[in-house]
């Protein structure tokens, strides 16, 4: 068995202060578990795949922004029958946030979400109507990291029309009333692996912002979840990531209903450096998974 962990180019760039580089911790794990392994650039053209058995996806966190090469990876990849954790079609499928149409339709909630194609624009103040909001936020499909992330206001839109227009016809986008509690107290993130719950943080922005990514001077919260919280997270992993190495569940607690922001199975930060029964428990997914 031999493994490519798979990165990007930037690697160890996210790292920045206040988290810890990942693939340094799975680094070491995988040295402890004596597991033979090479850390690839998923967009290098010279690696040469098929000497591996295995590839574990860690941190492609360019992959939005390289979306079509991304995909012919992925499906260059599949040809090659190269065994990839998580799977190669969970990957493709979750690279879209159109997936959380999928879950919505099962009967668990999402944050309520138009879904909105390239080139089309929509009539925005319906969209506030609809959502019986003063506030929309506006992101697109395929993203990560708050990327194109735009909060806009019912009343004083139109003065940048030109530019939400301009964002819209670029890409697929996905349009939401602003959730105040992301704001105001958090988002929430459940970490599982191979299908069992890990740990869990809160990530609360700074005053003023309402991006809960560290890069944007969000906090990391360690807490300890309810069972009735993690009876209704275990249900969405359950079933949309019961085979998964590695999950995590973002959301937020309104009035005792939770609702789905992305169930995130390609490249999440594990935030293992907050437990370290995280860790462990990574560590030990890992064991499982590969037979070490």
């Amino acid at each position: 068995m031999k493994i490519a962990v798979i990165t990007y180019e930037a690697r160890g760039s996210y790292a920045t202060t206040g988290v810890e580089d990942e693939d340094k911790i799975l680094e070491e794990i995988l040295m402890e578990l004596g597991i033979d392994f090479t850390f690839e650039v998923w967009s290098d053209t010279s690696v040469d795949w098929i000497k591996y058995t295995h590839l574990l996806m860690k941190s492609p966190w360019d992959y939005f922004d390289r979306y079509a090469e991304f995909l012919d990876w992925c499906h260059r990849i599949k040809s090659l029958g190269i065994i990839m954790v998580n799977d190669i079609d969970t990957v493709i499928q979750n690279s879209d946030k159109r997936y959380l149409k999928e879950i919505e339709d099962c009967g668990f909630s999402i944050v309520p979400t138009i879904f909105n194609s390239k080139n089309h624009i929509p009539d925005l103040n319906t969209c506030f109507d609809t959502f019986k909001t003063e506030q929309i936020v506006i992101k697109p499909t395929v993203s990560g990291g708050a990327k194109n992330t735009m909060k806009i206001q019912k009343e004083n839109w139109e003065e940048i029309q030109v530019q939400i227009e301009s964002l819209l016809a670029s890409e697929d986008f996905m349009l939401q009333p602003f959730i105040r509690e992301v704001a105001e107290v958090g988002e929430y993130s459940y970490l599982f692996f191979n299908g069992k719950f890990s740990h869990a943080v809160l990530k609360s922005a700074k005053s003023g912002e309402f991006r809960v990514q560290h890069f944007f001077g969000g906090q990391i919260h360690t807490i300890d979840p309810t069972l009735i919280e993690l009876v209704y997270i275990q249900k969405i992993i359950d079933e949309f990531a019961a085979d998964t190495l590695y999950a995590r569940v973002d959301g937020v607690w309104i009035k005792g209903i939770f609702y789905l922001m992305e169930l995130e199975l390609i490249e999440p930060y594990l935030f293992l450096f907050t437990s370290k029964e995280g860790r462990e428990n990574y560590k030990n997914a890992i064991r499982e998974r590969f037979g070490a």
